[in-house]
């Protein structure tokens, strides 16, 4: 490819590569026979060699799995056209001789110096900025056909070289891919491309957007002014949309070459950074056969398992059934050595069997050692910088020998939740445009949703508003749906009206798909579901205690942030706010409709609140509160075996021991052997566990 290219010829080939309609051949979900466990490995980034070294401690651990190439463009295609694999067939070669199963990263997420020098012009120029030099990675258009003829290239020397590796058993492709906001001239061009596919007219658009306010009305999409200045929130949400999209077809596109490429026997994977707010995480797992998710978390005495249970239902509901948890805390992480908690004793085992009871089929650790040099020399690996056996890696090896006898037990596990939380990205960024507060945000309200649940021992999913089984649940939870088309209100109304609960948070139905106002009286079409309306609202400047402290919350009973003014007409008022004026209305409300409920919240509530109005809504939904009353620093997770068998789960996150009564059948402790009773007391150690499985 020459190195001038045409500015016509970018954009047309950028048009086609963003439209074409990738064909997703998601194989079905691959079956593990075995939890997997091991970490990320970079022998290239080794001060010296040391693989036999490092493959014999491996071995003597027990590591089942490693990651490879993710990072590595550079070192494979060391000059333009001339590749080198030699170092990785190394790697996979001694891999494969001690019985390690590896998954192959597409190394496209950081790309080599030389390309940099010749193509300036494939780094992301974000709005109202310079475009990127180079040095961070993930900063390339996505694009940018350029970028993609490089890209392609080294995708289809790495697979064709390997697909017949007998260690290779799946590919990840990029790595925690994003857009990069990327908006230069061809970008923009594609977006207006993609407006004219999607509203027809600019009449339509026009209509949608309201874009007469201010006169900004255009007579056809080539008068669509760039992203850099606008202020529409339409405009804004769409143009997220598309970001979306961006990353979505880079990911198929890549998808589609190594389907092409690799054994039938062979999975592809993509690795979100957690729950990702730049992209859609729905759309890209229909290209993928299974999801991963890179999860960190505070260790010593932050250490809760929190975001644990909270990315790993996230991934688990991609394609509902199990992920791999390719990144999580090995030692320390972050950027810098501000931070640097290495865990407990204890702590790194927890969590694996933590994330495992979540539906994990793998755990792996960023990464086997740690970096000398480069951003990242205090994220730290299961070996520090001497590279020497250590305390972690003591516990790794117990870990891995405790998987090797447990691990064909906990395989394949099988989860039926009947609470789901509703995941809005539309609404996450509808809010950001127009905020309604400094500190609470969709987040804020997603995550005071999901701690309750979790406070109160009870496992959820995620379901998006592209998903129709809305059925399968006997409660679902909508943080804050501030975006939503009239069809998904709709269904939400006709899921309660046939049996279903709701729990739904104020600002839910205020704006359609177009970020556009409903002009109807709020909420919209799910008045009747909800069994009131209301047409003012108002931010709280301080907060409002609720009248004769319904709940018993004591110094918490009390609201803040936002306040809308419910007038009920069928619905229960369950609290109103004590104050001269917004005691009129109601903070929160309860309406039955038809042969289900639906319980909506005016306004923010102190996480007391929270926690006793979800009690409430649970047990009208019949979801069971058993685990409720276990000690606050007991967490539990259930699921079924592979064979149907049920399984439980119970996690000490504290630094104290704990007891508690066993209450379901009669099992045994995976882990140790010991026979489990039902009734039976249980005393569990600090951060410790116990994995019964029902005889």
């Amino acid at each position: 490819m020459t190195q001038k290219i045409s500015t016509r010829f970018v954009v047309l080939s950028a048009i086609l590569i963003l439209f074409n309609i990738i064909s997703y051949s998601a194989s079905p979900a691959p079956q593990f026979k075995r939890i997997l466990y091991g970490a990320s490995y970079y022998l290239e980034y080794m001060p010296y060699e040391r693989l036999e070294q490092d493959v014999r401690l491996m071995e003597k651990a027990g590591i089942s799995f490693v990651r490879v190439g993710e990072s590595t463009w550079g070192v494979m295609e060391p000059e333009e056209g001339k590749f080198d694999f030699s170092w990785l067939e190394r790697v996979l070669d001694r891999l494969d001789k001690a019985r390690i199963k590896v998954i192959l990263g597409t190394p496209t997420y950081s790309i080599p110096a030389w390309l940099f020098k010749k193509h300036p012009e494939i780094q992301v120029k974000q709005i109202n900025q310079n475009r990127y030099s180079y040095g961070l990675r993930q900063m390339t258009d996505l694009t940018h056909p350029t970028y993609r003829f490089y890209a392609e290239r080294v995708i289809r020397k790495l697979v064709a070289r390997f697909r017949n590796h007998p260690a290779v058993i799946g590919y990840q492709l990029d790595n925690e891919t994003h857009p990069s906001g990327t908006a230069d001239k061809p970008v923009q061009r594609m977006f207006r491309e993609e407006l004219k596919k999607k509203f027809g007219t600019a009449e339509a658009l026009n209509k949608a957007w309201g874009l007469n306010y201010w006169g900004q009305n255009i007579r056809g999409f080539d008068e669509l002014p760039p992203r850099d200045g606008i202020l529409n929130p339409g405009y804004k949400l769409e143009w997220e949309r598309f970001q979306q999209k961006i990353a979505a077809d880079f990911l198929g596109w890549q998808a589609k070459i190594v389907n092409e490429l690799k054994r039938p026997d062979q999975f592809v994977s993509h690795d979100f950074a957690g729950i990702p707010g730049d992209v859609d995480p729905f759309e890209i797992a229909k290209a993928l056969d299974v999801p991963s998710i890179n999860i960190y978390h505070g260790m010593q005495d932050q250490l809760t398992g929190y975001e644990i249970a909270l990315m790993g239902d996230f991934a688990r509901s991609l394609k509902g059934g199990g992920y791999l948890v390719t990144e999580t805390n090995a030692q320390t992480i972050g950027w810098s050595s501000d931070a640097q908690f290495p865990p407990y004793d204890g702590q790194l085992r927890l969590c694996a069997f933590a994330n495992i009871g979540s539906g994990a089929e793998l755990v792996a650790y960023w990464h086997w050692h740690s970096l000398h040099y480069g951003q990242e020399t205090y994220w730290k690996g299961v070996l520090a910088h001497d590279l020497e056996p250590n305390r972690v890696y003591a516990e790794v090896s117990r870990i891995a020998q405790d998987l090797k006898k447990a691990g064909p037990e906990l395989a394949g596990l099988k989860k039926k939740n009947k609470a789901a939380v509703l995941y809005s990205l539309d609404s996450n960024n509808g809010l950001t445009f127009m905020p309604f507060d400094k500190t609470v945000n969709y987040w804020t309200v997603l995550n005071q949703f999901y701690k309750m649940l979790y406070k109160l021992n009870v496992e959820a999913d995620f379901i998006f508003p592209q998903n129709p089984h809305f059925e399968d649940y006997s409660l679902i939870i909508v943080p804050t749906l501030y975006i939503a088309s009239d069809d998904l209100l709709g269904r939400l109304a006709a899921y309660v009206k046939n049996g279903g609960h709701v729990l739904m948070s104020f600002k839910s139905g205020f704006c359609n798909e177009n970020s556009t106002v409903r002009w109807s009286l709020a909420p919209g079409p799910l008045r009747e579901a909800a069994g009131f309306y209301y047409q003012e609202f108002s931010n709280l400047t301080k907060p409002l205690a609720l009248r004769g402290d319904p709940y018993k919350a004591g110094a918490e009973n009390k609201a803040s942030v936002w306040a809308e003014f419910l007038i009920p007409e069928k619905a229960k008022p369950l609290a109103y706010y004590d104050h001269p004026f917004f005691g009129k209305y109601p903070a929160a409300t309860r309406n039955a409709f038809g042969q289900g409920t639906l319980t909506y919240e005016g306004t923010y509530l102190s996480d007391t609140l929270q926690e006793k109005i979800m009690f409430e809504t649970l047990k009208l939904a019949g979801i069971s509160l058993a685990d409720s009353s276990l000690p606050a620093a007991v967490k539990t997770k259930h699921a079924a075996a592979a064979d149907g068998k049920p399984l439980h789960f119970y996690y000490n996150f504290s630094d104290k021991r704990q007891t508690f009564v066993y209450y379901s059948e009669s099992g045994v402790d995976i882990l140790t052997g010991r026979a489990i009773g039902q009734n039976q007391k249980i005393d569990l150690a600090h951060w410790n566990l116990l994995i019964v499985k029902v005889k």
